[in-house]
């Protein structure tokens, strides 16, 4: 399997794209106080009694679902893709995230720098399942990966899409420093955009009182995780590890009903958007069609719901690069490769 830098594609790619796709797509803005309002009113709506409890449930998946929308809108802002200026990019982050309680500083250097930098580089990227020497050597990663990954056929797994960015952004807080994500500095002040966001939620638990609080935050940040953590987990966890950055090899894109892709802002463009980061996914299609009339024997793309059955049938430790393997069964399993590989 040929591996091609990142920045061959970007070369090739760049000239063939029209020059207003790379500025910043301001009126993604307005999804802002669009979600907001729904938050807010949904949220008064259930404290003060104003629903039948039989719809609060219903009303809960609304206010995950702007959560996630939230969530995905601090995504593309804090790659600079709706706005250029850095402390207005972290206002939008915070807001963004305050969902999820995660702080925009964290969020930049965690996913933009590491992550992005460093796909799926073995034992290196910090949103890559373990190599099998990671699991043989440590009892907490066997016992998260034997319990809480989705594969396996673990239905435990479903555990990793309702909890998992709630878990993995707490897990990489805690150790931003010791990973060397952070400075001290900078640490600190990561905990305190944390604490801020736990503050302001602590305060509407305190206004709403306990019951409804389990309806407008609680259960509604559950089903965030779930739409936020599909998409993540689908986006290079079938993929192998790679020592170049290929996004075509160690990215995969997955599609959705259109009305879907609306709501989440295209996120499901993973490749496009690794390719070009500080790109609107906006844009996404246009670069999807440059490449396929370039590599379409390389470009990796299925449907969502594909994606999370594969998942869920295969193993999240990688015996070698290309191979995904379960230790305890030991069956193993390839993983997605290009059609020309």
């Amino acid at each position: 399997m040929e591996l091609r830098p990142l920045s061959s594609y970007v070369r090739e790619l760049r000239p063939a794209l029209p020059a207003e796709t790379f500025a910043p797509a301001r009126s993604r803005l307005l999804w802002m106080p669009l979600h907001l309002a729904i938050i807010g009113v949904v949220t008064w709506a259930i404290a003060a009694g104003h629903v039948p409890w039989l719809l609060v449930p219903v009303l809960s998946l609304v206010l995950g679902v702007s959560f996630a929308g939230l969530t995905f809108l601090a995504h593309e802002t804090l790659h600079g893709a709706v706005v250029r200026g850095r402390r207005l990019r972290r206002v939008i982050g915070w807001i963004g995230l305050v969902p999820f309680c995660v702080s925009p500083r964290l969020w930049v250097a965690w996913h933009n720098r590491e992550h992005h930098g460093k796909t799926n580089l073995a034992s290196i990227d910090p949103d890559m399942y373990p190599v099998l020497r990671e699991y043989q050597e440590s009892r907490i990663v066997r016992a998260v990966t034997d319990r809480f990954a989705l594969g396996g056929r673990r239905w435990t797994g479903v555990l990793s899409l309702l909890f998992g960015y709630t878990g993995q952004s707490t897990q990489m807080l805690l150790s931003a420093r010791r990973r060397g994500f952070l400075t001290r500095r900078q640490h600190l002040l990561a905990f305190a955009e944390t604490g801020l966001g736990i503050a302001l939620w602590t305060a509407v638990g305190l206004l709403v009182g306990f019951v409804p609080f389990l309806f407008v935050f609680v259960l509604p940040v559950i089903v965030a995780n779930w739409i936020v953590m599909a998409y993540i987990l689908t986006n290079h966890g079938l993929s192998p590890l790679t020592d170049i950055n290929d996004p075509l090899v160690n990215s995969l894109s997955v599609t959705v009903p259109r009305w879907v892709e609306w709501l989440t802002l295209g996120f499901g463009h993973h490749t496009e958007h690794h390719l070009f980061p500080a790109m609107s996914t906006r844009h996404a299609p246009a670069v999807r069609e440059a490449i396929l009339a370039r590599w379409p024997e390389r470009y990796q793309s299925m449907p969502l719901g594909a994606a999370l059955l594969r998942l869920h049938r295969t193993a999240r430790v990688y015996h070698d690069p290309v191979t995904l393997t379960d230790p305890r069964s030991g069956g193993v399993w390839p993983t997605l490769r290009p059609r020309e590989s």
